[in-house]
């Protein structure tokens, strides 16, 4: 799982040096948060997997579900506290950089630890 976060922020940096590039600090700025918004749930979510499963009485689906909730909750938020912080966010860049941290998981399986 740690393995999809370590591709989920490689791939939210370079995302945001492409879209630094093409638009500015601005576009690169909004690549990254809209990559932020994505590892940084999934970050704590691996981290509490990793915590649940030490634990010897634990219920591993509930964790799981419950855990994924606050993950696409979480999410959610994040990309609407950007839009309240940060106005002048472009929007292409944002969601390029959401879209390109989401499809980093695709290629974990590719990368041997």
């Amino acid at each position: 799982m740690f393995k999809a976060v370590t591709l989920q922020i490689g791939a939210t940096i370079l995302a945001a040096l492409i879209a630094g590039a093409f638009l500015g600090l601005r576009g690169a700025l909004s690549a990254a948060l809209g990559g932020a918004a994505c590892f940084l749930p999934n970050l704590l979510f691996a981290l509490r997997l990793h915590l649940v499963t030490k634990r010897p009485d634990a219920s591993y689906p509930v964790a799981f579900f419950v855990g994924e909730f606050f993950k696409i909750a979480s999410t959610v938020g994040l990309l609407a506290t950007v839009r309240l912080v940060y106005p002048d966010v472009h929007w292409l860049a944002l969601f390029g950089g959401l879209v390109v941290a989401l499809k980093a998981n695709l290629f974990a399986f590719l990368v041997k630890t």
